[in-house]
């Protein structure tokens, strides 16, 4: 499945045509360069060097700028034709749309996509996709070419005049402009058979093939799969999936195998009715789809639950995998405020809004989804596993005995949690030890709570106080304040974060004996120095709060 694009802009000027051209590629994001951009998706602060970072994770690239700039920025990287993701490049107002690299990744299918909807004429120049109206190296999903050098050599051919008779379904090409002749020595031939070697004839193979593994999965599994299609003369790339009972999501070798096929892992209910197999041998079933579709319908992936952290709020804080994972997702789970942080979706994502305390409710929701092989992904701010959802996740994972659940692929994915953002935004001031508390009683005793800020206060550590205070808790912050002040100095170094890395943010140093309850609240995050936290002022202004990595007496 290719990834959405990247729509990269250099300005604001750009930025109206990239909305536009967004809407044709849902999970897309547009990318602006820092300080000339304030409302993209994405900030950058490096053209070249985010575009071959873009390149080299296979990403489509959208480039609103002079072609010759993206050409020279790619150059080092330009390999063998068939390896690179589609690149285009934008004039910055729409009224060009060049595609430049990724001819059998479909860049000149999505030129005319993008040229549709600005109302403008792509500037195709492919020879082959020109003439024929169609791009023969790039089938459509369910089809696959058998070799591409071969198949290059196949177009030549017909730009010099060859004509060509179709054997097999290829609907694709029924409204191509092909010089067809029945009497062709020349063929394009689709079937799932394996390769003659027929110079003279275009291989395409269509996902048709399905293996069950019904017996052992050995180290030599995926070496057991094609020798069955070699016996069956068949090719392997016209297999569409690998095949196990839903009891063996777990197997690592079943996994190995597919992944060294380049197959999906598929898994079907042992009590499902399978046709009579074309050959089987030793624990494996072969069996022949009428359609690729129909192929790509049967069994369901094995489920993901990913649990991410978004971080602070800003999109160029969130972690890049954090970001895959939101793009990749079909369902989104999490507390209103934080899913839309989590934006922009596209259409076909379902979004899951819950209240804030729902979290084992909607950890239960996750799993049930995830149990039906679909790719879910949990939502926190900040850090996921800092008072947040992966705990929760993993609770209501080891009260289950619900064997689908313990079969999801279930992975948690870091983010920068507030303390980190705040004492960023600071300067340094967890630069020694420093423990995180949350001030709230909803899930602890508050006698708990006094206990842990007496010791951590008499260990000298700095704190940082999650949850500070709440309407419903308006006297909490002060009492906390009253046993720090048993340990610590009124001169003690206080920062005080507020709705960091999002628009509103405020960043505070004051102390201890200076700071009350009324000047925070529940989006606050406050941090209380040790006695060897220090301050002093910033050249561009405020201040600069760390604490030293010695300790006196070291």
């Amino acid at each position: 499945m290719q990834k959405p694009p990247a729509l990269v802009i250099l300005n604001a000027a750009s930025l109206e045509t990239a909305r536009r051209v967004q809407t044709c590629y849902p999970g897309s994001r547009i990318h602006g360069l820092s300080g000339r951009v304030e409302d993209a998706d994405q900030p950058y602060e490096a053209f070249g060097e985010t575009l071959r970072e873009l390149y080299a994770s296979d990403t489509p690239i959208i480039a609103f700028c002079a072609a010759g700039i993206v050409i020279r920025t790619l150059a080092p990287l330009l390999v063998a034709k068939g390896a690179e993701p589609p690149v285009l490049a934008l004039a910055e107002d729409g009224s060009a749309v060049v595609p430049l690299l990724g001819g059998l990744g479909g860049v000149n299918r999505m030129a005319r996509e993008i040229a549709e909807a600005l109302d403008v004429a792509p500037a195709i120049t492919t020879s082959g996709e020109l003439r024929f109206g169609t791009c023969l190296l790039n089938p459509p999903p369910g089809y696959v070419l058998a070799d591409l050098e071969q198949g290059k050599r196949f177009v030549s051919d017909l730009l010099g005049g060859e004509p060509v008779t179709i054997e097999g379904d290829a609907p694709w090409l029924d409204e191509a402009q092909l010089p067809l002749d029945e009497q062709a020595r020349r063929r394009i031939r689709v079937t799932p058979e394996r390769a003659s070697g027929d110079a003279a004839e275009l291989l395409i193979h269509p996902r048709l093939l399905l293996v069950h593994v019904q017996g052992e999965a050995s180290a030599d599994l995926a070496e057991r799969i094609r020798a069955l299609l070699a016996e069956a003369g068949l090719a392997e790339r016209a297999l569409a999936a690998v095949l196990a009972g839903r009891g063996r999501t777990g197997d690592a070798a079943l996994a190995e195998a597919a992944k060294v096929l380049g197959m999906p892992l598929r898994f079907i209910d042992d009590r499902l009715l399978l046709p009579e197999p074309q050959v089987r041998h030793e624990g494996l079933s072969l069996y022949r789809c009428a359609t690729p579709r129909e192929a790509a319908r049967l069994g369901q992936p094995r489920g993901r639950l990913t649990v991410v952290g978004l971080g602070p709020g800003a999109a160029d804080l969130m972690v890049p995998a954090v970001r895959r994972a939101l793009d990749e997702a079909e369902d989104v789970l999490g507390y209103e405020t934080y899913v839309s942080m989590a934006g922009p979706f596209h259409a076909e994502q379902r979004l899951h809004c819950s209240d804030n305390r729902e979290e084992l409710q909607r950890a239960a929701h996750a799993f049930d989804l995830a149990a039906q092989g679909r790719r879910v992904v949990v939502v926190s701010s900040g850090d996921p596993g800092v008072f947040a959802m992966a705990a929760a996740v993993l609770e209501a994972l080891e009260a289950s005995r619900d064997p689908h659940w313990h079969a999801v692929e279930l992975e948690v994915l870091p983010g920068v949690s507030a303390a980190l953002a705040t004492a960023a935004r600071a300067g340094a001031p967890l630069g020694h030890d420093f423990c995180m508390l949350s001030l709230s009683d909803n899930l602890k005793p508050w006698r708990v709570i006094e206990k842990r800020l007496d010791q951590a206060s008499a260990a000298d550590l700095a704190m940082a106080f999650y949850n500070p205070i709440s309407k419903a808790r308006p006297w909490q912050l002060g009492r906390a304040l009253e046993i720090v002040a048993r340990h610590r100095a009124p001169e003690t170094v206080v920062v005080l974060g507020r709705d960091i890395g999002r628009p509103a943010e405020r960043l505070r140093v004051t102390t201890l004996g200076e700071l009350t309850p009324e000047q925070v609240d529940m989006r606050t995050l406050v941090i209380i120095g040790s006695s060897t936290t220090r301050r002093f002022p910033r050249g561009d202004g405020g201040e600069w709060v760390y604490t030293p990595r010695w300790y006196p007496g070291s």
